[in-house]
């Protein structure tokens, strides 16, 4: 049914092969043709020729975080564009990606907080409704991912302002759900937690200032003293409702490498 490989490839490479395949048999040779653009490097092909040519395995070498992080970052970053348009790749193109996952799964975090209120339930419906209908037509206009995932990023924007006006603990879940599952599709959001702490060897580290020290092994420079008395503005904060100022100390907090997670009985540091 479906056959690809490189632009480059469609002629003379698969002409020939339609040809061949037709002349011998006097059948199709294949249903859908699925042709990708080029993965490049400074505007160049990425090739072993050109010696700008590195594996996956190379990449998650080379990554701060843990290989379950470090391949969705780059799954993301692959689906970010269609799969007929040529892709720069660059470590600012993979910090971007990181930085879109880090608010998909703040959002995430935010859905596992439980609540009460039920006021969001029926726009949640409509929202789900649209959403899988932007995926779907996104999809089906040649697998374009591109649009899919600003379909998701669109939900993302609708459920966080859902989230402020109150969201029940069932609608949390079914909100959650639908990211999994459709992200599912894609490879995407199917990580439990999303994991900050850089991947280290903490050997030799006995030598280095305390700061330095600190910040390897926790992903941030911040004193305990310092979290903590975020953390308590960010408690004043909520309890005043304002959660704009709430959402910054908790962007703040997590670009720091610091997760928070809210509880019945107040907010506490994830360790």
């Amino acid at each position: 049914d479906i056959h690809g490989g490189g632009m480059d490839l469609i002629f003379p490479h698969h002409e020939n092969e339609i040809a061949q395949s037709c002349g011998s048999t006097g059948k199709e040779f294949a249903r859908y043709w699925v042709h990708n653009g080029f993965v490049q490097v400074n505007k160049e092909k990425m090739s072993k020729s050109l010696g700008n040519f590195f594996t996956i395995r190379e990449i998650f070498e080379k990554s701060e975080w843990p290989e379950d992080v470090t391949g969705e970052i780059l799954r993301y970053f692959l689906l970010s564009t269609h799969y007929h348009g040529p892709l720069d790749f660059s470590d600012q193109g993979l910090k971007e990606s990181k930085q879109t996952l880090d608010a998909f799964y703040d959002l995430f975090n935010r859905l596992a907080e439980p609540e009460t209120r039920m006021l969001g339930e029926e726009d949640l419906a409509r929202s789900i409704t649209r959403m899988r209908e932007e995926f779907r037509q996104g999809m089906d206009d040649d697998l374009n991912t591109s649009v899919a995932l600003a379909a998701f990023q669109n939900f993302r924007g609708e459920v966080n302002r859902l989230v402020e006006r109150g969201l029940s603990t069932d609608e949390r879940r079914i909100a959650r759900s639908v990211f999994r599952d459709l992200g599912s599709v894609l490879g995407l959001f199917q990580l439990d937690r999303w994991r900050f702490h850089a991947k280290i060897e903490l050997a030799g580290t006995a030598t280095l200032s305390l700061s330095v020290r600190r910040e390897l092994t926790t992903g941030t420079d911040l004193t305990d003293s310092e979290i903590d008395a975020k953390i308590s503005e960010r408690n004043e904060a909520r309890r005043a409702k304002d959660f704009k100022k709430s959402d910054e100390i908790r962007k703040y907090l997590g670009e720091q490498g610091i997760i928070i997670e809210d509880k019945p009985d107040g907010t506490c540091r994830e360790c």
